[in-house]
């Protein structure tokens, strides 16, 4: 069974870079449709970046576009997320996700907070 631990995570000031990993094992992530989701307290869960596992074709949600990027590590057997120019507004908790075929497997997340 695939098993996703994420790390990373932080508060940060806005502006600032971050870097977030998702580390997997029981599984390779390149056999996955891999993403990263957010959830901030009251809302609903929503998907940031997903990575396709032919050809690494990346989709990324409209409000991170151009700040963040999804990328796979296949030697280590991770996926990372590079969070640049970090907002307010992109404080959440951040889940890795892989699906294959609806088996769909979460890690537990790491908190992001980005205040001054």
């Amino acid at each position: 069974q695939l098993h996703l631990v994420e790390s990373g995570g932080g508060l940060v000031q806005p502006g600032v870079s971050l870097r977030l990993s998702c580390a997997a094992s029981g599984g390779t992530v390149s056999n996955y449709v891999m993403g990263w989701f957010r959830q901030a307290p009251g809302k609903e869960r929503e998907s940031v970046a997903v990575i396709i596992p032919n050809g690494g074709t990346t989709l990324h949600a409209d409000s991170v576009k151009g700040r963040f990027t999804i990328s796979r590590n296949n030697a280590e057997n991770t996926v990372d997320l590079q969070m640049d120019t970090l907002k307010p507004e992109d404080t959440a908790v951040y889940l890795c996700n892989a699906d294959e075929s609806g088996w769909v497997y979460w890690g537990q997340g790491t908190q992001v907070t980005v205040s001054s």
